[in-house]
């Protein structure tokens, strides 16, 4: 029987990325999310189904078209969502840039990681043979306000970043800023701690909370659950880059 490739649900497309990996990116955003983030700004990304069918192949063909844009320092970045729900079809798809030379960088949150089933690590550490950045936000180091935050457990989030680090797999680190729920100085230090830990981090980024998401949720007629957070202030920003120590990993 011929092989039958994965086939891939895009969200959505972006040909001119800037802040998704090191230079110009070709931004792939794909469907499914299993975390339901209070400050989530891609709400429309959740559901498993909908999106566009796209075969490995098929994409990337279109992808490579807009090479000349990345320079030597861009490439292609997937994010979603949350890529790691189409492992199969990403593996694939970063199989094909990286046999063209392109760098590739997987922007996730890491829930679908699962460490104690050996088959998905051994699919898992496939993918990231070809996968030149792991960009990962870590949401809350604390698992019970983790579990508060987004609806799921931390442990296995955080042991995919010690996995990442194992492997030699280049990492950056996002966490959002949200006053009043991400931005306790105790839980900054215990991330900075963490990414300390971690031997291949290469970047740390606070990413302040923004309300440009909060009419997705309106148009889903979804209740918004955070009505009364405002964006950080830059000294709330300063303050949480010096605790989790950005200025050390200059990226």
């Amino acid at each position: 029987m011929p092989h039958c490739d994965p086939v891939g649900l895009v969200h959505s497309l972006e040909s001119f990325g800037s802040v998704d990996g090191p230079g110009v990116r070709f931004v792939v955003f794909l469907q499914g999310c299993a975390l339901r983030c209070k400050y989530c700004h891609n709400p429309e990304t959740w559901s498993a189904e909908g999106g566009t069918e796209w075969s490995p192949e098929k994409l990337f063909q279109h992808v490579w078209r807009y090479r000349n844009y990345w320079g030597k320092k861009g490439g292609i970045t997937v994010s979603g969502g949350e890529p790691l729900r189409q492992m199969d079809f990403l593996t694939k798809f970063f199989q094909l840039a990286r046999a063209k030379g392109v760098h590739t960088a997987l922007d996730t949150a890491g829930q679908p990681f699962r460490p104690d089933d050996p088959a998905y690590l051994a699919a898992f550490d496939t993918l990231m043979a070809s996968t030149s950045l792991v960009i990962l936000d870590l949401k809350e180091i604390d698992p019970e306000k983790h579990r508060q935050l987004t609806g799921r457990d931390n442990a296995n989030i955080l042991a995919m970043a010690r996995h990442i680090s194992d492997l030699g797999v280049p990492l950056w680190i996002r966490h959002v800023l949200v006053p009043g729920l991400t931005d306790d100085e105790e839980g900054l230090r215990r991330t900075a701690d963490f990414i300390r830990s971690l031997k291949t981090v290469q970047r740390v980024e606070v990413l302040p909370y923004h309300t440009l998401g909060l009419f997705k949720w309106q148009k889903l007629g979804i209740s918004y659950p955070l009505p009364d957070a405002v964006p950080p202030t830059a000294e709330q920003v300063r303050r949480a880059e010096e605790l989790l120590e950005v200025a050390k990993y200059p990226g």
